[in-house]
């Protein structure tokens, strides 16, 4: 079964300011990658608002929706920009991983990557925050569990931040293992190993600036992959920021592009082992443009490999 990568054009009409990091060249940078492998692709559709609804509130969507400006940009906060497009962009990212799980679901690959903008891992259930406004992962593991009826499901996010609105948004659901690794101290100031959920289904695991690759690979090999293994899931799906790379402007955990692979390769494992090989991931972070595309082709290399 091939991998599917999902994208639409949508995700290039969330645009921000002059100097913003998180930028449409940042998908452009991603298609150049992505151009390099041999994979199905498909467009995001638009989602509807009740997939939104799964995470956030009514209000909260129409919030947004009132802030979206007619033409310039309106700010969400320090971080968080809206321009005209950047609604639709966001429905269509959360439309894609919702297309993607359900794709996987129905056996038509058994991998799928959501090259979508903005990201979502920072959206708490009312606030928009760190360039996200959906919390796009924890919706597509909503999705799983209530429309496809799954019992267990792990997210894993290996973006430099911590996921801090992936934990909000799945602090109370049982069903669902929240595992994080995440430079400390650094934005936005969460993710100590304290914060164990209501459930004690969440599991962070900070990392310290400078420790590279080989520390992210004994605390994956000690901590993050032994509670995978613990939860069985049924499907994996991943919060995959690139920005802990060695080349990247907004951190210094200091991963390299083979880091990457090798994560996803041992993602991968679990999901071959639990999950019927289940992988679907989304782009969070990463923002050095070379590195982003290298480490894009590097993680979705692997998920293509796996699932031939």
């Amino acid at each position: 079964m091939a991998v599917i990568v999902y994208s639409h054009a949508a995700c290039s009409g969330h645009v921000t300011p002059p100097g913003h990091p998180e930028c449409v060249e940042r998908l452009v940078a991603v298609e150049r990658g992505l151009a390099k492998l041999s994979v199905e692709r498909r467009n995001c559709p638009k989602a509807e608002a009740a997939e939104v609804l799964r995470c956030h509130p009514a209000a909260y969507l129409e919030k947004v929706r009132q802030a979206v400006p007619a033409a310039g940009f309106v700010a969400l906060d320090g971080d968080t920009i809206l321009s005209p497009g950047s609604l639709d962009a966001a429905l269509h990212a959360v439309g894609g991983v919702c297309a993607a799980v359900d794709a996987v679901m129905a056996g038509e690959a058994q991998a799928a990557f959501v090259a979508g903008r903005p990201p979502g891992h920072h959206a708490e259930t009312a606030t928009a925050m760190g360039f996200c406004l959906f919390g796009t992962v924890a919706i597509a593991a909503k999705r799983l569990l209530d429309h496809h009826g799954l019992a267990r499901v792990a997210v894993v996010d290996f973006d430099v931040h911590h996921g801090n609105g992936t934990q909000d948004l799945l602090w109370d659901e049982a069903r669902v293992l929240f595992a994080s690794t995440h430079e400390m101290p650094l934005y936005p100031g969460t993710g100590s190993p304290q914060e164990r959920g209501s459930h004690g289904q969440i599991v962070n695991h900070p990392l310290h600036a400078g420790s590279g690759g080989a520390a992210m690979r004994a605390a994956y090999e000690g901590v993050i992959l032994p509670a995978l293994e613990a939860l069985a899931p049924e499907f994996v799906l991943i919060s995959a920021g690139f920005d802990a790379h060695a080349a990247d402007p907004l951190a210094n955990l200091e991963w390299q592009t083979e880091d990457f692979a090798w994560l996803t390769g041992r993602l991968c494992d679990v999901a071959a082992r639990h999950a019927e090989g289940r992988v679907v991931s989304t782009l969070e972070g990463g923002y050095d443009l070379e590195a982003l595309a290298a480490s894009v082709v590097a993680h979705v290399g692997v998920l293509e490999e796996r699932s031939r």
